[in-house]
């Protein structure tokens, strides 16, 4: 028998990351179920019946599929994996929150489905990526202040894994002490003014699938003299890029918050 045809054939994943990872490995035959929130990668979403949100789930809809394993993600998920585990599901539900977190995911997940190898190359070139990027981002003449902004209101910082990676990539996260909070709700900033006194040179917006508003950040009351908002720093990073930990983050997030450092340095670092 291949390590190929070892680990669960028919698996449900309740969040969009492991989903994208079994499609780079190959894998995505295993998968008959995904969550409706899944966009990376877009076929995904018009290959496999769409059983869950985040915080809710179609029970009866999956157990009609029959799953081997069911992919989940964190304490928000829960109540979803306990009705599943009274029903005789197999569960594995991942709390990964930091850049190390998640590499442990994808080579677990990896090494559930037979694909160990294939995943440690595919990790050892993430990690060579993040690598060159942190090297790049040292000759940079300052580092920029940013504010990532989660969601508007009420205002929420970024979450361990996108502090991290907005390391890498050249930029120092005016809220470190809030990015170890696992939960939103611990990472909200009441009071706007705080940030205000913090004068971030960049903020980038990803408000959890909603659309990033510039204009609206520009007009709150107080703001017109933080620096991001004088010199029109203010960018958007799609929540499906940036806030699920897994490969779009160590990927197509870190680059774009690369690009955004290094563009504000060509502008205004010197």
């Amino acid at each position: 028998m291949s390590t190929a045809s070892l680990g669960p054939q028919r698996i449900v994943c309740l969040t969009e990351e492991t989903t994208e990872w079994l499609y780079l490995l190959g894998e995505e035959r295993r998968i008959v179920g995904i969550s409706g929130y899944t966009v990376r990668p877009r076929r995904a979403r018009d290959e496999k019946p769409k059983v869950s949100a985040f915080l809710s789930a179609k029970i009866d809809k999956i157990l009609a599929l029959e799953p081997d394993c069911v992919f989940g993600f964190s304490d928000l998920q829960a109540d979803i994996a306990s009705q599943l585990i009274r029903h005789g599901v197999q569960v594995t539900v991942f709390n990964q929150r930091s850049v190390a977190q998640i590499f442990s995911m994808l080579y677990q997940v990896a090494a559930m489905v037979g694909q160990a190898e294939q995943g440690l190359a595919r990790i050892a070139a993430l990690q060579a990526r993040l690598d060159a990027i942190r090297m790049a981002a040292a000759t940079l003449p300052r580092r920029p202040r940013v504010f990532f902004e989660e969601w508007d209101e009420p205002h929420i910082s970024a979450i361990a894994w996108v502090s991290e990676l907005l390391g890498i990539a050249g930029g120092d996260d005016c809220f470190p002490e809030l990015a170890r909070e696992p939960l939103g709700k611990q990472r909200i900033i009441a009071d706007g003014a705080e940030i205000v006194r913090r004068n971030p040179d960049i903020i980038i917006g990803s408000w959890c699938g909603k659309k990033f508003r510039p204009e609206k950040v520009a007009a709150r009351a107080g703001w017109q003299d933080v620096a991001a908002v004088r010199h029109g720093e203010l960018h958007e990073i799609k929540s499906a890029d940036i806030l699920q930990p897994g490969p779009a983050a160590l990927s197509d997030g870190v680059e774009q918050l690369h690009r955004i450092v290094v563009d504000w340095s060509d502008r205004h670092g010197r």
